[in-house]
């Protein structure tokens, strides 16, 4: 008679994920395979039971053999440097695994998941966008290996990713203004439930406070350049104003630039202004912007790299890996006024 603890638990099959949604094994394999035939209703049912039952395919999805290799790449628009930067190292890299990339523009009525599933796509590499844990469960339901690029939230635990060191960025950019003397800072977070933005805020936060600075005043702006111009300028219009500001994006310093000009301040001589990113439009600024960078061309890479390690099926844990940041020092820093 066989030992039970050596039984191994029954897979959930695809029977089961039709049963939790009310409907048929073939409509289920349809919606997994990126059908467009069924309702958004029917889609987000079966997306919601594959979650439910944590149903799996035992093995990738692979391309068929006279098709393209191709991967996708996820994110919610190519506006900006952050993004093409990010492009050109997904690229590169799959160029010299010979891959070729798709570009998927998430849109928020999810139907992205849908043309990622219907594509014989090697993989999806993720980022800029916040997926739904049903989505993900879809996606791996489908056999589509994945790998996010810095997560706005927690990723699952069966989900790889590639970041870099937010929380240590933070603290450097608050470690400089502190050894400049500065005592009296602000900081303008992105969006506030994004976990990235948190870690950046924390990490500035926490050494302010070790070294016995006072409090750090915080402010968010969706890291778009207007909302920080406008937050920034509630923050800096008060008596005792802070001599420094930290913005979690570079875009959103930009925006501390236009406030400070609005009241009359200059940049370093009245208000220092440190970024976070390194984007190019920081070393045009007037003058040049002092910030946190971070490899954008190598997240993409690296997460590429990561992918081609995940479609292997053969690794012990799921990997996670991040980046090293570092502060690149400008102009736009210096002693504050005595």
């Amino acid at each position: 008679m066989p030992n039970p603890s050596s039984i191994e638990p029954r897979r959930p099959t695809l029977a089961d994920v039709a049963a939790i949604a009310g409907t048929s094994v073939p409509t289920v394999s349809k919606v997994l395979r990126g059908g467009t035939d069924v309702s958004l209703a029917m889609r987000r049912a079966v997306m919601a039971a594959v979650e439910s039952v944590g149903y799996a395919p035992r093995e990738p999805r692979r391309p068929d053999s006279d098709a393209p290799v191709l991967l996708d790449f996820v994110l919610s628009d190519v506006h900006g440097s952050w993004a093409n930067q990010a492009l050109t190292g997904v690229e590169e890299a799959a160029t010299d695994a010979g891959h070729d990339v798709v570009l998927t523009i998430a849109r928020g009525d999810g139907t992205w998941v849908q043309h990622v599933l219907r594509r014989r796509s090697a993989g999806a590499i993720i980022t800029l966008v916040d997926p739904t844990s049903a989505q993900l469960a879809a996606l791996r339901a489908g056999g589509v290996p994945l790998v996010l690029i810095d997560p706005m939230s927690r990723p699952p635990s069966d989900v790889a990713s590639v970041g870099v060191t937010n929380w240590d960025g933070g603290r450097v950019a608050a470690e400089h203004l502190l050894a400049l003397g500065h005592r009296r800072f602000a900081a303008i977070g992105g969006t506030r439930g994004h976990r990235y933005s948190r870690a950046r805020l924390d990490g500035f936060q926490s050494a302010v406070q070790q070294a016995g600075g006072g409090p750090v005043l915080v402010e968010h702006a969706d890291w778009r350049r207007e909302p920080a111009a406008l937050v920034a300028e509630a923050l800096l219009d008060v008596p005792d104003r802070p001599t420094a500001v930290f913005a979690c994006s570079d875009l959103m310093a930009i925006g501390v630039y236009e406030a400070a000009r609005r009241l009359g301040l200059r940049i370093p001589d009245d208000l220092s202004v440190v970024g976070f990113d390194d984007v190019p439009e920081a070393a045009w600024g007037s003058p040049p912007l002092t910030t946190v960078r971070q490899p954008i061309a190598e997240l993409g890479a690296a997460a590429v790299r990561m992918l081609l390690r995940v479609r292997t099926g053969r690794l012990a844990a799921v990997p996670r890996e991040e980046l090293a940041t570092e502060l690149v020092v400008r102009a736009s820093t210096a002693p504050p006024a005595a």
